[in-house]
């Protein structure tokens, strides 16, 4: 290329690469967690989990996060920075690269909310469904969202069609509110309102995630709360036991989990136990932290 050429593009678009700073796979299940290095030092983790005939990539959007959920390991590293696009995709790339393998599913779950980097985000998801891009099917990209109400239906009105996860994790206000902030700002009616309008709008199911922690919201009044609120709404709901990370939270029995699961029925809406793979890396729902020294930040919004 010319030496114009190279100049003119250099204006147009930016190009980048990420580095792989460390790479730790379970042999357990063969997922692998990746710190990738970004052009200001600063890093992020992306997971990469095998399964079957599908291949998932767990992407992150932000370095650190701002929301402060008290049983999420990256949100007690605080917030630093918003993710390019161009960032979010690399991730992608550099693990296809780095294993051989063609991603097949794609989960915006990994490190920050989603949602607060709408832009970036969406733009990502765009691109990495684009039939001239990465051609990963919309209907297998899942962007995450902790409960910005807003957001959401900003992603419903654009006409955007990808699958929408919400971290949904207590029935009551109270004790949503104390593990998760964002409660505070928008509260559970409102936002499984907002899933409807989102259902309504795209013809999608929501998936409600609910992290099951011992003795907080894993009690048969929970349940009965849970099934009460969603009632025929046809959604999904995964039950995710905690991966312990934060010491005064701690992982239910596998009966107590499996009681849970019966008290919600006769609930309309299929309900999946989600044992995550990858938590004896680190690597699970709820555990990244990068801990390279710049991807520190302050914790905001407690």
């Amino acid at each position: 290329l010319s030496k114009d050429l190279r100049r003119r593009l250099a204006e147009l678009a930016e190009v980048g690469t990420l580095k792989v700073l460390q790479k730790t796979r379970s042999e357990r299940s063969g997922t692998t967690k990746y710190l990738l290095g970004l052009p200001d030092e600063r890093s992020v983790e992306a997971v990469f989990i095998p399964e079957d005939d599908r291949r998932t990539v767990c992407l992150s959007s932000q370095v650190g996060c701002p929301l402060a959920c008290r049983f999420c390991a990256t949100g007690q590293m605080g917030f630093v920075r918003n993710l390019e696009a161009w960032e979010i995709v690399e991730q992608l790339l550099t693990i296809e690269r780095d294993t051989g393998e063609r991603v097949t599913n794609v989960v915006f779950m990994g490190m920050g909310e989603p949602l607060l980097n709408y832009d970036a985000v969406v733009r990502a998801a765009q691109l990495i469904s684009d039939e001239k891009g990465i051609a990963v099917s919309h209907r297998r990209i899942v962007i995450s969202t902790a409960g910005l109400v807003r957001e959401i239906k900003r992603l419903a009105d654009e006409g955007h069609r990808f699958r929408l996860a919400i971290s949904l994790n207590a029935t009551d206000d109270d004790t949503r509110s104390d593990l998760m902030p964002i409660n505070r700002r928008y509260k559970i009616r409102e936002l499984v309102e907002a899933a409807k309008y989102y259902y309504r709008k795209t013809g999608r199911r929501v998936t409600f995630e609910y992290v099951l922690l011992a003795g907080v919201n894993d009690r048969r009044r929970d349940a009965e709360r849970l099934r009460h609120l969603l009632g025929d709404f046809p959604c999904k709901i995964n039950l995710i036991p905690y991966n312990e990370t934060v010491p005064e939270f701690r992982r239910p029995s596998p009966e107590r989990v499996d009681r849970f699961r019966e008290w919600l029925y006769p609930l309309r809406a299929p309900v999946i136990v989600r044992w995550s793979r990858g938590d004896d890396i680190r690597a699970a729902c709820g555990q990244l932290w990068s801990k390279h020294p710049l991807a520190a930040g302050v914790v905001v919004n407690r």
